[in-house]
């Protein structure tokens, strides 16, 4: 769909738009639904189990949950999201479910059209994000419900397939599709274009007299003194959509608001250390997964080397482990330690992640005992170098040192997103302005109710770049920036109506 034939307000680059979107998946999807004007409401028979949330929201039922006090709703509730509204939000949606109830959402949705407020939703495939870009043959963590969006039951949708949902849990690419078809059900489908790739996203400020400037323009030590004769309010977005030709259309937006929903898979994180970018250490599972399956390391007496200790490094072990590939499984936590995420699922809803970690925890080596001829993990171990021979070094945490020929290796510790288009990389929207922003160690510092980012006015954050990695969770985001853009547009337009103009 061509960035600029298809949407009117493009065909004049002095419109600004109120929200522009970048990243097309969950997060993405979901805060172009409720910006489009569905609004969630009390169910009217609706009871939910928590006593205390039921009364705060019977004492509003007749307002939907956007125009309510997001604060005082979610004041007291705990989960599993260190953002209070995330929490609030997936206890309406999913009442219960991290005490193993499946109790229906207390809410509905109405599609009220005077809430709509005119928003692009760019991403740079189809609607889904890195969904459809996921391994294929590993079981999404999450149950299928917990998947979904607003308005359209994935049991319901996959039922329209005429498959029948037996397990709870379901593979990334169904979960694609359904991404897909929401945006299409949902009506949606006007307010996203494909294939889009940003390149830069900068503050633009307009002068008393029109003119436009940008952070970039003006000089350091005239910066404060600048800033002061313009009015901060608009975002200048420019990138470039790849056209069914394979080439590229270059395009330049202006938004009053940014919202961020990039997600973190853009960069897998890397060690730093010697060697890591020779042919056989991979930095992603999709790429580990094709060489399996096209059969590249059948046969090979040497192991494959696995760093990480995180779900994404289970399911390369089970990929070699099942494909009868030895596995020298390194990570540098004690394989006992509670924070490791299989200490959170229950054994018997994900057993295939419990067996790789019986194996971290009882087939670990020791000098004393050589290599199992299927699978030995290294607690509290890590990588220093690998050769061109491919061969890798190991340090203990004492120090000791050891060397292993492999057949491969595949590094799966994390990824960052890819902020290129901001400045800074967008480190300083970071709660450490010195360290690069991840979903666990550096989110986004943003309001807890507004999502609007600490550092940046009208830039807003949503999803795994706050720490919300689990889709149950995101949808919270798209809430919170809802109401927030919601009651400054009432807000605007309360001044035009007194005559007051708009400030």
């Amino acid at each position: 769909m061509p960035l600029v034939e298809e949407t009117s307000l493009l065909e004049d680059s002095s419109v600004t738009l109120p929200v522009v979107i970048i990243g097309n998946g969950p997060s993405g999807i979901c805060l172009s639904y409720m910006l489009s004007g569905y609004r969630p409401y009390l169910s009217s028979e609706a009871i939910h189990p928590n006593t205390i949330l039921h009364s705060k929201l019977e004492e509003a039922r007749h307002l939907s949950i956007v125009d309510q006090d997001l604060e005082y709703l979610s004041e007291g509730l705990e989960g599993r999201s260190s953002n209070p509204v995330a929490v609030l939000f997936d206890t309406l949606l999913h009442p219960d479910a991290d005490f193993g109830y499946d109790y229906p959402s207390v809410l509905h949705w109405k599609l009220e059209r005077h809430h709509y407020i005119p928003h692009l939703v760019l991403g740079k495939g189809p609607p889904g994000g890195a969904w459809h870009n996921m391994e294929g043959s590993m079981l999404t963590i999450s149950f299928g419900n917990w998947m979904e969006l607003p308005g359209l039951k994935f049991k319901d949708w996959m039922s329209s397939k005429r498959r029948n949902l037996k397990a709870d849990r379901v593979l990334p690419e169904e979960v694609a599709r359904y991404y897909k078809h929401y945006v299409k059900a949902m009506g949606l489908q006007k307010n996203f274009r494909e294939n889009t790739h940003i390149t830069s996203v900068s503050r633009l400020y307009r002068g008393p007299d029109g003119s436009d400037g940008q952070d970039r323009d003006v000089a350091a030590q005239h910066l404060q003194i600048e800033k002061s004769k313009f009015t901060r309010r608009n975002w200048e977005i420019r990138g470039y959509q790849r056209v069914a030709d394979g080439s590229h259309a270059p395009f330049c937006l202006f938004a009053e608001n940014v919202a961020l929903a990039t997600g973190t898979l853009d960069s897998p994180a890397h060690l730093q250390i010697e060697g890591e970018d020779f042919p056989f250490v991979f930095h992603s599972m999709p790429e580990f997964g094709a060489a399996v399956s096209k059969g590249k390391l059948r046969g090979k007496a040497d192991p494959v080397l696995i760093v990480g200790s995180g779900l994404t490094a289970a399911d390369a072990v089970l990929c070699a482990y099942n494909s009868n590939i030895p596995v020298i499984h390194v990570f540098r936590r004690r394989a006992t330690d509670p924070s490791l995420i299989f200490k959170q699922l229950p054994k018997k809803l994900y057993p295939e992640y419990h067996k790789v970690y019986h194996m971290m925890c009882t087939q670990s080596y020791s000098a004393d005992s050589n290599l199992s001829s299927d699978y030995t993990s290294f607690p509290e171990h890590h990588v220093l170098s690998f050769k061109s021979d491919m061969k890798c070094i190991l340090q203990s945490v004492s120090g000791l040192k050891k060397i292993f020929k492999l057949s491969a290796a595949v590094v799966l510790i994390g990824s960052h997103p890819n902020l290129s288009f901001l400045k800074e990389q967008g480190c300083y929207l970071g709660h450490n302005s010195s360290q690069p922003i991840t979903c666990k160690g550096n989110p986004v510092e943003i309001d807890p109710y507004t999502y609007e980012c600490v550092q940046e006015a009208h830039l807003f954050a949503l999803g795994p770049l706050v720490g919300d990695n689990f889709v149950r969770f995101l949808k919270g985001g798209a809430l919170g920036v809802t109401r927030c853009l919601a009651t400054r547009q009432k807000k605007k337009h309360l001044f035009v109506e007194r005559g007051d103009g708009v400030a």
